[in-house]
């Protein structure tokens, strides 16, 4: 069912909205975000400096979510568009007056909080990704126009955000807009035409290496050396991934114990609040706390999941999908990155990660899924539908 046929009837009014809400997303939420609090504490070694500050961000996004969800999901159907143009348009904010921190160009003050446009931008295309396809009808889908359209959509923050730098926020862009146009039923031969266009780029990148036509600098192979070998400057490129096994392998099954992390404790840890706290997690608790937040993670998709086939209306399926979808990319690359099975590309831990943006905007995204869950049509409506 379209979006331009929506059902209304029978949708929770009032105080019962609260009632709708999907509870156990929530519950799930709240047990991941207990894992990053207690683990926040133990990297500040016994210290609330970082747990306390984002204990309070997730009041906040919590509070953000259920207002998300009490509003009715046509309304978020109908500013997709502009939610993706004021994201487009902090992103040029922060190429003119963009923070510094790292060396990168990021974040926008504001003077209570830095914003980061990027983190934005992920659920913003997610819904206007859903939009498009809840307007085009299924009869397009595939055809090379109509996939013009989204490449070009998915593109352009693409290219604002690359040049910040932040590669991996670009891969996620990809490769999560790239999920919405699979699950929306683009056919299968353009993601294999892209697919076997990017192995043969990497095929030329490592072939030219040496020869008077190398397509990257010298300085960059040796990155792509330190990714395949750590080891071999373990006190240079190598050291992150280094220090990052050694907590990973020391942990064993059950861990160290709580507060007993020496990795972290003892600063061999770089970036041990942000986007390295998973590897504190594993040296404190082990092989079992690693699969416990793991488990928690997957809880999170299959709730999501479950939801969305029940839902009538392309819209609210593909958004919720799509937030699922950017969800698992933010672990999954995370954790192959502290792993040492993807490059180190500056991915946080959801809800984990001490951050201010990447939380508030997962909590305003799960809000929307919460919006599509609790305003679906019900049993016994067929036929009661009216138009937006």
């Amino acid at each position: 069912m379209s979006f331009l046929e929506y059902n209304v009837a029978r949708v929770p009014q009032g105080p019962q909205k609260l009632l709708a809400l999907n509870w156990a997303l929530i519950v799930a939420i709240c047990a991941v975000v207990g894992i990053g609090l207690v683990t926040l504490y133990s990297v500040a070694g016994g210290d609330a400096r970082w747990a306390e500050p984002q204990a309070q961000r997730f009041v906040l996004g919590l509070v953000a979510m259920v207002i998300v969800g009490m509003i009715p999901i046509w309304f978020w159907r109908n500013v997709s568009a502009v939610v993706y143009v004021g994201a487009m348009l902090l992103l040029v904010a922060v190429e003119l007056v963009g923070v510094t921190g790292g060396g990168a160009q990021r974040w926008i003050d504001l003077g209570f909080m830095r914003l980061q446009p990027s983190e934005v931008m992920k659920i913003a295309l997610v819904m206007m990704l859903a939009a498009y396809y809840d307007w085009l009808p299924l009869s397009r889908v595939s055809h090379p126009v109509f996939v013009a359209i989204p490449v070009a959509i998915i593109c352009l923050p693409v290219l604002l955000v690359i040049q910040q730098p932040d590669l991996g926020t670009s891969i996620l862009l990809l490769a999560g807009g790239g999920a919405v146009m699979f699950l929306a039923g683009v056919h299968w031969a353009y993601f294999a035409t892209v697919i076997a266009g990017a192995g043969a780029a990497v095929w030329a990148v490592l072939q030219s290496r040496g020869q008077s036509w190398q397509i990257l600098q010298d300085y960059q192979y040796r990155r792509i050396d330190t990714f395949l070998d750590p080891e071999s400057d373990p006190l240079g490129a190598g050291y992150h991934i280094t220090q990052s096994k050694i907590a990973l392998g020391s942990g064993g099954v059950s861990g160290k114990g709580y507060l007993q992390g020496t990795q972290a404790r003892l600063n061999f840890l770089p970036e041990k609040h942000t986007d390295f706290i998973f590897t504190t997690l594993a040296e404190e608790f082990g092989l079992v706390g690693s699969v416990s937040l793991l488990g928690l993670y997957f809880v999170i998709i299959a709730v999501c999941v479950a939801a969305a086939m029940r839902m009538k209306d392309r819209f609210s399926a593909l958004v919720t999908v799509g937030v699922a979808v950017t969800f698992f990319l933010f672990f999954a690359v995370n954790m192959s990155m502290v792993m040492g099975m993807a490059p180190v590309v500056g991915v946080p831990l959801p809800l984990v990660s001490y951050g201010g943006s990447a939380m508030l905007v997962l909590m305003v995204g799960f809000g929307i899924v919460q919006s599509a869950h609790v305003h679906r049509p019900r049993r016994g409506d067929e036929g009661r539908l009216i138009r937006r």
